[in-house]
């Protein structure tokens, strides 16, 4: 997982790897949840990853909620076509925005 902070537009941008599942719970908590505060917006972005688990819905749901809940900017950006499906079965598209 990459990280990056755009301190000038306070927008955190996760670039994740293959498995976006339980393995990368940790870090996938300090870089969103861990020691600052909310950022104003989130990018995650799941162009490199090959398959999802339900701690990842978990993780993402997370975020929303520390981010403002309604309130968030969570743009989740780069999904293949079998994980958009799944984000949209799981009503994420009303959660989130997809790109």
């Amino acid at each position: 997982m990459i990280v990056h902070h755009d301190s000038e537009h306070d927008c955190l941008t996760l670039q994740l790897g293959e498995r976006f599942d339980f393995s990368i719970h940790r870090d996938f908590h300090e870089a969103c949840l861990g020691a600052g505060g909310a950022a104003r917006s989130y990018v995650i972005d799941l162009g490199e990853v090959t398959s999802m688990d339900s701690s990842a819905l978990g993780m993402l749901l997370l975020l929303r909620e520390h981010a403002g809940a309604d309130r968030a900017e969570i743009r989740i950006v780069n999904a293949g076509t079998e994980l958009r499906s799944t984000l949209r079965v799981a009503g994420f598209d009303k959660l989130f925005m997809l790109h």
